[in-house]
Order: C-alpha cells, then sequence, then structure tokens
C-alpha cells in the first residue's frame, strides 16, 4: 500500500484552485458594488462562498474515504498472498513478463493483487496509486481483464 500523498491530485488542485478564484472574483464584485446592492449581492456572495466550501468539504471527505477503503486481498499464506489458479485464470503473463525482467520490476504478487483488482473493475490509476505500481503496467492488466469472458 502506498503513503498518504501530502499534495492534492491534479483534479483536487483544479477543483481547489477554482474555489479560491470563486472567492477573489467575489471580493471584487463586492467592491465594486454600489452602496444599495451590496446586501443582495452579499448574500448572493456568501451563498456562493458556501457552495465552494461544500465542494472543499466533498472532496477532502472523498479523498479521506478513499484512503481508509480496504483492499479485497487475500488471506496471507506461507509464502506471502496466495491465490488460487481459478482466480488467476487469464492472467496475461507473456505481456507481463518483460516487465518483471526490467530493471525496478514490480514483484509478482503485487501484479497478481493488481490483476484481481482490474477483475473487480478498478480503474488503473486507483489500483496503481494503492499498490504503488507504475500505471501503464496497470493498464495493460486492465485491459486484460476488461477483454476476458
Amino acid at each position: 500500500m502506498t503513503t498518504p500523498r501530502i499534495l492534492p491530485r491534479p483534479r483536487e488542485t483544479a477543483v481547489l484552485v477554482g474555489v479560491l478564484g470563486l472567492l477573489v472574483l467575489e471580493e471584487i464584485a463586492l467592491n465594486l458594488a454600489e452602496e444599495e446592492d451590496r446586501p443582495v449581492i452579499g448574500g448572493l456572495l456568501i451563498g456562493a462562498a458556501c457552495s465552494g466550501l461544500l465542494v472543499v468539504g466533498a472532496v477532502l471527505f472523498s479523498r479521506w474515504l478513499d484512503a481508509r477503503r480496504p483492499l479485497p486481498l487475500p488471506p496471507p499464506g506461507p509464502n506471502g498472498r496466495e491465490y488460487s489458479a481459478r482466480a488467476l485464470e487469464g492472467f496475461p503473463m507473456e505481456t507481463v513478463r518483460p516487465l518483471l525482467l526490467a530493471e525496478h520490476a514490480p514483484q509478482l504478487g503485487q501484479l497478481y493483487s493488481a490483476w484481481m483488482l482490474a477483475r473487480t473493475g478498478r480503474p488503473a490509476p486507483w489500483i496503481a496509486r494503492r499498490l504503488d505500481l507504475p500505471v501503464d503496467t496497470v493498464h495493460l492488466l486492465v485491459d486484460a481483464a476488461r477483454t476476458r469472458p
């Protein structure tokens, strides 16, 4: 399992920058408004700011849930995690073999775990982040799992 990331992901960054931009635009709009329109505009801007805070809260909450969601892995056996032959049926060993022989190669157990997660329908970026694998490697497994009947 990977360690928690401090920096936000690209989508989260876009959401947070959007909310900050909204707050800046609200301040500019309030300063440019005439004196008699300020209560109405202020009320609208408070509603928009609350919406922005709800979006930020939703992003943070989804990140918190994602970090605490358990991985559906089998129990450990005498040699680490073991998968049955039926569970590994269709595993693309010939496609993955060159990756195992490369420098800084992932462990076969990680690839088996990624295969199991791919078979359950998890997306490649999620699997790569959880198992600390390269996304390209996980895409091979996810594509093979999708073409499997």
